[in-house]
């Protein structure tokens, strides 16, 4: 039984609740086959209503900040993997007690936070971002090896003679690719830091991994994963945030207006800007459940949102019959890098979230209102 959208208030972000257990599955697959350990990232996808799902398969979460640490401590039940760019010292205390691993992302901030990690009352393992200085995203904005990267230590200034208390190296290069992009990395990684891995417990391939991607090459990764952990006896950890909600669910939306200029224009009741912002950063199109490409059927329209930022819209796109004010209109994958990213800009509804399963049908998790908004400002 597939989700029956009639039942669905607009505007709402619906987890379609088997895809998201095919999803675990693959996942599963993986570690079965390999050992490794997959976290979930919550910078990609935190939707915690669905966390006793998910953790009857993932290991734990990743946290880049102290809000996502204390949201995976409390919602997934276990001590998170924590990587920022940078740590503040007032929160770092509390930074400790929600974390299982923390990786820092220079030695200057190693050096700075050790101490306090010797005294922390359970064990945490410490490691080190590396930037390999090698990768294959084409869009800056998500490149984290892009020219004058903040993120990781990069070949030239990391300190080899500084290790003590280090357990793991931890590298994120990917956004998105598959497995050969992976094993042409670590022939960068290896070449640099081969001799560093012998003395590791343990190595963080990043996020990025488009895993649960229809042509992604599993076969390939478990044969990295594998070689790896044989070659300088570590865990392997990965952490893919997109690939958890990839095709797991849809937002809905209504058409408010059509207008005309030049072109059909619909106004719907979500926003590029606000509500699904990598169509505007990435640029990312999303596919349209029902439509297509604009000159694929007899009716084009310009699909927008209604802020009052010139640019926010979704995308062109065309229809076998004409748009009409009320109808339902189908966002395919929709959860990953929209929640976590939403905002109220222009005072727009925040989306609802909710659930649609086979056997349930559509339950509603959470619905946002003027309070949301207001409690964001002062």
């Amino acid at each position: 039984m597939s989700l029956d959208v009639r039942t669905v208030s607009t505007p709402c972000y619906v987890c379609e609740e088997e895809k998201l257990r095919h999803n675990l599955q693959i996942f599963d697959q993986v570690q079965q086959a390999t050992g490794c350990h997959i976290i979930l990232a919550l910078k990609g996808f935190a939707m915690f209503s669905v966390f006793p799902m998910i953790r009857q398969v993932l290991k734990t979460t990743t946290a880049s900040s102290l809000n996502e640490a204390r949201l995976g401590f409390e919602e997934f039940g276990q001590r998170v993997h924590l990587y920022a760019p940078a740590y503040k010292a007032e929160e770092f205390d509390d930074l400790m007690f929600y974390s299982e691993h923390i990786v820092f992302n220079s030695f200057s901030q190693w050096k700075r936070f050790k101490d306090q990690i010797h005294r922390a009352e359970h064990p945490i393992r410490c490691g080190i971002r590396i930037n390999p200085e090698y990768g294959e995203v084409e869009t800056d904005l998500y490149n984290p090896c892009a020219p004058h990267s903040r993120l990781g230590v990069p070949v030239k200034e990391f300190r080899f003679d500084e290790l003590e208390g280090i357990t793991g190296l931890h590298f994120h290069s990917l956004c998105g690719n598959n497995s050969d992009t992976l094993e042409r990395t670590l022939e960068v990684v290896e070449r640099h830091y081969g001799e560093v891995l012998h003395q590791m417990e343990w190595v963080n391939f990043g996020g990025g991994h488009h895993i649960t991607r229809s042509d992604y090459d599993i076969n390939r990764l478990c044969n990295i994963v594998k070689r790896v952990q044989e070659t300088y006896d570590v865990e392997v950890y990965l952490e893919p945030g997109e690939a958890v909600g990839w095709q797991a669910g849809v937002l809905v939306a209504s058409v408010l207006d059509i207008i005309h200029n030049d072109m059909d224009i619909a106004l719907l009741d979500i926003s590029a800007a606000a509500h699904m912002p990598d169509c505007l950063e990435m640029p990312y199109t999303p596919e349209i459940r029902g439509g297509g490409t604009v000159d694929q059927y007899p009716h084009p329209y310009r699909l927008t949102g209604t802020t009052c930022l010139a640019g926010d819209v979704i995308g062109d796109f065309s229809f076998p019959q004409p748009l009409q004010v009320g109808d339902k209109i189908v966002l395919e994958d929709m959860l990953h890098y929209t929640m976590v990213k939403n905002t109220n800009f222009n005072g727009v509804e925040l989306p609802s979230i909710a659930i649609w399963s086979d056997t349930e049908g559509l339950r509603t998790v959470r619905k946002f209102g003027y309070n949301d908004y207001k409690s964001r400002l002062s």
